[in-house]
């Protein structure tokens, strides 16, 4: 995500990376990092990055997410509430930001989407929130909509209901989603 120079300054830039080759490059983060027991739930393409959920195949739960770079497939922790509300695999070492956050969420998924709808009304009026919330430990991500239409995504504390909006994905161009068994 730096600005590198590459090494050979004659190699023609590569093109961006297919949903596939993007779902691909996840699946090998996840191995390389010791994590057999995670499965690829979501993938979607943005303007600036591909943005990945790497669930428990067990339980169902979201476990962290993941940003890809469209042009070397580099993977890396999404920022955010991925890293300090995320109390199982986020930075803090299943504490959450500041101790704070808990494994379980207090705050039911429906409850998390009432939030994020009323917190889209006073800062984002147009956008709407997509019912279905990802859980993850210690808060819940949702897309949001214009038109019917992704338009991104934010996340929601699972205790104290805050909302975070993800404003670094630039527009949506594409997703694919495994079913969920759970």
């Amino acid at each position: 995500w730096g600005d590198e120079t590459p090494k050979d300054q004659d190699a023609a830039p590569s093109a961006d990376l297919t949903l596939e080759e993007a779902h691909e490059a996840v699946e090998r983060y996840l191995t390389a990092q010791g994590y057999p027991d995670l499965e690829v739930a979501e993938v979607m393409e943005f303007e600036h990055n591909f943005y990945a959920i790497a669930r428990e195949a067990d339980t169902g739960v979201g476990a962290m997410e993941l940003l890809l770079d469209k042009g070397t497939g580099a993977v890396v922790p999404e920022m955010g509430p991925n890293r300090m509300w995320n109390a199982r695999y986020g930075m803090h070492g299943g504490r959450g930001m500041m101790g704070a956050a808990g494994e379980t969420n207090s705050i039911s998924p429906e409850e998390a989407a009432n939030i994020a709808q009323r917190w889209l009304d006073a800062k984002r009026p147009g956008l709407t929130v997509e019912q279905h919330a990802d859980p993850f430990y210690g808060y819940y991500t949702l897309h949001t909509q214009e038109e019917g239409r992704i338009a991104g995504m934010l996340s929601v504390h699972g205790r104290t209901g805050e909302v975070w909006y993800h404003t670094w994905h630039g527009a949506f161009v594409q997703m694919m989603e495994q079913e969920d068994d759970h």
